[in-house]
C-alpha cells in the first residue's frame, strides 16, 4: 500500500515537473514534444494552439503554417484543431543513425504577426530492427597447437534502435571446443570474441560449426545470427602484427573520389604460405563501407564517394590482417574528416510581405528569414547585412532566424516599389556568400493634397459671348495613386451682383474645364474673381485652391448717348433745340456744346464729334474731341437767322457706331430780334404743329434766363457795397474788435450793414395810456463795447459819448403797443447811419 502511494507520487511530481517545463518553454517561445516512430501520417504530436495561447480564428485568419529545415516537412498544422501532426512517416534510425537522441526541429510561422515560435520534437524508438551481422558466415583457421584460453575476434553485430530496443546479449551453441566472451569497447559497445576452451586436433575434427547469435532488448526480443566456421591447420609458429596498433588519418572533406586515404601494414615472420598477410575489414558501419575501400593485398584504404563533413565527422574502421595459416591481428583505423568552406549560407524567406502601406510606423516587420551554413566554425559564421540607402535594418529574431523591418517611415511618392537585397556571407576564406531579394509594393495613403499647376489663373472673355463658352482649364495634380489621386474639381460658392456664383461659371468636376454659363456684359460685370477646389478621392478627402480671376474684354456692343441736347419727342432718336448766338460773335465763339458718353472702355469709348450737316456749311464748326459748337468765322448780315446744325457723334470701335445730335442757332442782337424770328419761325410752322405753344415756351424760357441773370447782377452788386460800406462806419480797429460779434447781431437795409443790440426794458401797459411807462435801463444804450458783458445786460458795442446821442431821451416819444395785461418783455432796437450821409440815426425796433 505505501510502495503504490510513492509510486504514485513520483508519476505526480513527474507530470508537475513536466508541465513547468512545458509551461517555461512555452513562455520562451519554446515548445518540445515527443512522439513515436513510424507513426502514420496525421498522428497527433501536440495541441500547440493551446499550449502557445493562440485562437483557432487567429491561427486561421493570420496564416499559420509549420517549417522545417530540409526537403521534407515532417509536421504540419492542423487548421481546425490547431493540432500539431506528422506529415509524413518517420524513421528513426534513418533520421538518427548515430545519436542517441533524436530530435527534429520546425518552427511555428505566424504570418500576420511575423512571429516564430520554436518547437522541438524528440522521435522515441520502437524495436522496429532486429540486430543484424555484417557477415552472415565467417571463417576462423586456427591451428591445432594453439594452447586453449586463446581468444579469437569475432563479426559484432548491429541493431540501428537505441535504448532497451539495441543490441543487448550475444550467444554461442554448436561446440564443446569453444565458448563466447563478450568484451566492452572504448565506446561502451559489445565486441564478442571466440575463445578456445579445449585444445583442438585435427586429425579428430578438421572443422567446427558455430552459430553466433545476437538479442536486443525489445519486447519482443529481435534476434540476429551468423554462422562461425573454424576450420583447424597445422602449426602455424608467427601471427601477422600491425605497425601500428591504431591508425588516426585526417582528411578534408573536398579529397577527391580514389584518393588513398592511408595505407595499413602488417608483417608476419614465418615463410611461404604462413607468412603471405591478407588485409579484410574486421568492423565498419553500413554507411563507412559506403564510402571506404580496402585493398587486401597492399592494406590501402580508399575513398570510394565524397565525403562530406555537414553528414559525418569520423569513421572508425576495424582493420583485421591474417595469413595464410589462420592467425591474424586487428588494428583500428579512424578517419577524421575536416570541414572546408563548400557551403555558401543558405536564407529561407520563411514569411514575407508583398504589400505595405507608407504609413507604417517604424519597425513593422516586413520578412522572416532563416539563415544557415551547413559548415563548422569559422566557415559557418554567418553575417546578414543589408544594401545600403533602403529604409530597412536586419534584427535577430530567434536562434538563426532575422527579421527585416522598417527603420523609418516610408513615402510612395518617393519610392513605390523596393527590391531589398538580403546578403549572407559566412567566414571562411575565402567567404561564400549568398542573397535573397524581397519584392515589396508600398500601398499609398491620402497624405497629399492636389496642387495646382499655378496658384493664380486668369483668363479674358470678350463680352457676349454664348452662353457655355470655354473660359479656360485649370490642373491640379496628386501625387497619390489610385483612387487617392483621382482629383475633382469644384467651384467656392460666392455672389455676384446679388447672384450666385454658379449662375455665371461652372467648372467641369473631371477635367477642371471652366465655362461661362451666360453672356456676360462688360458694362456690368468687368471681371470675376473666383476659387476653384481640387479634391481627391481620399478618406478624409484632401483639398487644394487655386484663384482664377477672369477679366471681361470689351466690344463695340454700345453706341454714344447723346446727353446734351437731350432727346427730343417725335425726333427719331435726334434733338431739336434752339441756341442762340449773337450776330456780332466773333470767330471761335462758344455756341452751344454736344456732351456725349459711350459706355463701352477703351477704344470703344472714345468719341469723335463731326458736323454732318449745316444750313451754311463754312458758318459754325465742331471741336473733333470737345464736342464744342464754335463760330468758324463772324456772321455776316446775309447770313440766315436761323441755321439748323446735324452733329454725329462716332464711337473708335470696329466697327464704328454712332449717333447723331440736331442744333437750331438763332443769330440775334437783340430779344426783339430773337422775338420777331421766333414768331417767324411760328408763322411758317406747318398747319396743324404747336407752333404757338413752342413758342411762348422759348419766350418763356429766354425770359426765365434774362431775370436769372440780372438778379445775378443784382445780388454781386449788393455784397461789393455791403463791403464797402463796412469799411466807412467802422474803423480798422473796430473792425478788429467786431470779429468776434455772432453774425446774428448783424442785419443788412437797403445796402446799409446795421448792427444789432440787445437790451432789457420793462413795460408797464394798462388800458389807460396815462398809467402806462416804460423804463429803460442807462445802460441798456452805450458806446462802448465792454471786454466782459453781464449776462442780464449785454454792453453795447458803441461807445458812451456815442450812444448819449443816439439813446433817446424821451421814453415817451417812442412807440409803444398797449394791451390789457401788464406783460414783460425782451426787445431791441436797431440803429444804423441814413446813407444820405445827413447824420441822422433812425432807430427800429424789434420785438
Amino acid at each position: 500500500m505505501c510502495a503504490a502511494g510513492r509510486r504514485w507520487g513520483r508519476r505526480q511530481r513527474a507530470l508537475l515537473w513536466a508541465v513547468l517545463l512545458a509551461a517555461w518553454e512555452a513562455a520562451w517561445g519554446q515548445l518540445r514534444y515527443s512522439v513515436p516512430e513510424e507513426m502514420p501520417k496525421g498522428s497527433f504530436v501536440g495541441d500547440v494552439a493551446n499550449d502557445l495561447g493562440l485562437q483557432l480564428p487567429e491561427i486561421r485568419d493570420r496564416g499559420a503554417r509549420i517549417v522545417s529545415e530540409g526537403r521534407t516537412q515532417y509536421f504540419a498544422l492542423h487548421g481546425k484543431t490547431g493540432h500539431l501532426v506528422t506529415a509524413e512517416r518517420i524513421d528513426r534510425e534513418q533520421l538518427c543513425e548515430s545519436v542517441q537522441q533524436c530530435v527534429l526541429r520546425c518552427e511555428l510561422i505566424v504570418e500576420g504577426e511575423m512571429q516564430v515560435y520554436g518547437i522541438q520534437v524528440e522521435i522515441t524508438d520502437i524495436n522496429d530492427n532486429e540486430p543484424s551481422f555484417r557477415v552472415a558466415e565467417k571463417e576462423l583457421r586456427v591451428s591445432e597447437t594453439t594452447a586453449p584460453g586463446s581468444r579469437f575476434p569475432l563479426p559484432d553485430a548491429h541493431d540501428p534502435d537505441s535504448g532497451r530496443n539495441s543490441l543487448q546479449s550475444y550467444e554461442l551453441s554448436g561446440d564443446e571446443h569453444f565458448s563466447l566472451a563478450v568484451q566492452a569497447g572504448p565506446g561502451g559497445d559489445q565486441r564478442p570474441e571466440l575463445v578456445l576452451a579445449k585444445a583442438l586436433d585435427r586429425e579428430e575434427a578438421a572443422f567446427h560449426e558455430l552459430v553466433l547469435r545476437a538479442s536486443d532488448g525489445g519486447d519482443p526480443a529481435r534476434t540476429g545470427t551468423a554462422r562461425i566456421r573454424v576450420t583447424v591447420v597445422d602449426v602455424n609458429d608467427n601471427a601477422p602484427v600491425f605497425s601500428q596498433a591504431e591508425y588516426t588519418v585526417r582528411v578534408p572533406e573536398d579529397v577527391p573520389v580514389g584518393s588513398v586515404l592511408v595505407t595499413v601494414t602488417a608483417t608476419d615472420a614465418d615463410e611461404g604460405l604462413y607468412g603471405l598477410v591478407k588485409y579484410s575489414i574486421e568492423k565498419m558501419s553500413e554507411k563507412a563501407s559506403q564510402i571506404f575501400q580496402l585493398d587486401g593485398d597492399t592494406g590501402a584504404i580508399s575513398l570510394l564517394q565524397s565525403l562530406d563533413f555537414e553528414e559525418d565527422d569520423s569513421y572508425e574502421l576495424g582493420v583485421q590482417a591474417h595469413d595464410g595459416g589462420g592467425l591474424f591481428h586487428t588494428t583500428k583505423v579512424v578517419v577524421t574528416v575536416t570541414d572546408v568552406n563548400d557551403n555558401a549560407p543558405e536564407i529561407s524567406v520563411r514569411s514575407a510581405l508583398s504589400e505595405i502601406s507608407e504609413d507604417a510606423p517604424s519597425g513593422t516587420v516586413i520578412a522572416l528569414l532563416h539563415v544557415r551554413d551547413k559548415d563548422s566554425g569559422a566557415n559557418g559564421a554567418v553575417r546578414c547585412s543589408l544594401e545600403k540607402d533602403v529604409p530597412f535594418r536586419l534584427e535577430k529574431s530567434f536562434d538563426d532566424y532575422y527579421r527585416v523591418v522598417t527603420a523609418r517611415e516610408l513615402d510612395r511618392e518617393q519610392v513605390s516599389e523596393y527590391k531589398v537585397t538580403v546578403r549572407a556571407a559566412d567566414g571562411g576564406s575565402p567567404a561564400l556568400q549568398s542573397s535573397a531579394v524581397l519584392a515589396l509594393r508600398v500601398l499609398d495613403v491620402n497624405d497629399n493634397a492636389p496642387v495646382f499647376a499655378e496658384e493664380r489663373y486668369s483668363a479674358r472673355l470678350a463680352e457676349n459671348n454664348a452662353a457655355g463658352a470655354l473660359v479656360l482649364r485649370v490642373l491640379a495634380t496628386d501625387a497619390d495613386a489610385g483612387q487617392n489621386a483621382r482629383v475633382r474639381y469644384r467651384l467656392r460658392e460666392g455672389r455676384v451682383r446679388g447672384a450666385p456664383l454658379s449662375s455665371y461659371v461652372s467648372v467641369q468636376a473631371e477635367t477642371g474645364a471652366l465655362y461661362a454659363l451666360r453672356s456676360l456684359d462688360y458694362e456690368q460685370v468687368r471681371e470675376l474673381q473666383l476659387w476653384v477646389v481640387a479634391e481627391d478621392g481620399g478618406a478624409p478627402a484632401l483639398s487644394g485652391n487655386a484663384s482664377v480671376r477672369l477679366l471681361i474684354a470689351d466690344e463695340n456692343d454700345n453706341a454714344p448717348r447723346v446727353l446734351y441736347p437731350p432727346a427730343g419727342a417725335g425726333s427719331g432718336g435726334a434733338w431739336s433745340g434752339v441756341e442762340l448766338a449773337p450776330r456780332g460773335s466773333e470767330a471761335g465763339a462758344l455756341v452751344a456744346k454736344v456732351v456725349a458718353v459711350d459706355a463701352d472702355a477703351g477704344q470703344n469709348a472714345w468719341l469723335s464729334y463731326e458736323l454732318a450737316k449745316a444750313t451754311e456749311p463754312g458758318l459754325f464748326r465742331v471741336g473733333l474731341h470737345s464736342g464744342e459748337v464754335r463760330t468758324a468765322r463772324s456772321p455776316l448780315a446775309r447770313d440766315a437767322a436761323r441755321h439748323s446744325l446735324v452733329v454725329v457723334v462716332k464711337d473708335h470701335g470696329r466697327p464704328a457706331l454712332s449717333a447723331t445730335a440736331t442744333l437750331s442757332v438763332l443769330l440775334a442782337d437783340s430779344v426783339a430780334e430773337l422775338l420777331a424770328e421766333l414768331g417767324g419761325a411760328a408763322e411758317a410752322a406747318a398747319p396743324g404743329e404747336p407752333a404757338g405753344g413752342l413758342t411762348r415756351w422759348l419766350v418763356l424760357a429766354v425770359a426765365a434766363v434774362s431775370c436769372l441773370f440780372l438778379a445775378f447782377l443784382l445780388l454781386l452788386l449788393a455784397l461789393r457795397l455791403r463791403r464797402w460800406r463796412r469799411r466807412q462806419l467802422l474803423p480798422p480797429a473796430a473792425a478788429a474788435a467786431l470779429r468776434g460779434v455772432p453774425v446774428s447781431h448783424f442785419a443788412g437795409i437797403d445796402g446799409v450793414r446795421a448792427f444789432l443790440h440787445s437790451y432789457s426794458h420793462d413795460v408797464s401797459l394798462t388800458a389807460d395810456s396815462r398809467k402806462s411807462h416804460l423804463r429803460f435801463s442807462r445802460d441798456s444804450c452805450c458806446d462802448t463795447l465792454p471786454a466782459r458783458p453781464l449776462p442780464d445786460e449785454p454792453k453795447p458795442l458803441l461807445g458812451d459819448e456815442d450812444s448819449a446821442g443816439l439813446c433817446p431821451q424821451d421814453p415817451a416819444s417812442l412807440p409803444v403797443s398797449y394791451t390789457r395785461r401788464k406783460l414783460k418783455f425782451r426787445s431791441a432796437t436797431l440803429s444804423f447811419v441814413s446813407p444820405r450821409g445827413d447824420g441822422r440815426i433812425s432807430q427800429f425796433w424789434r420785438r
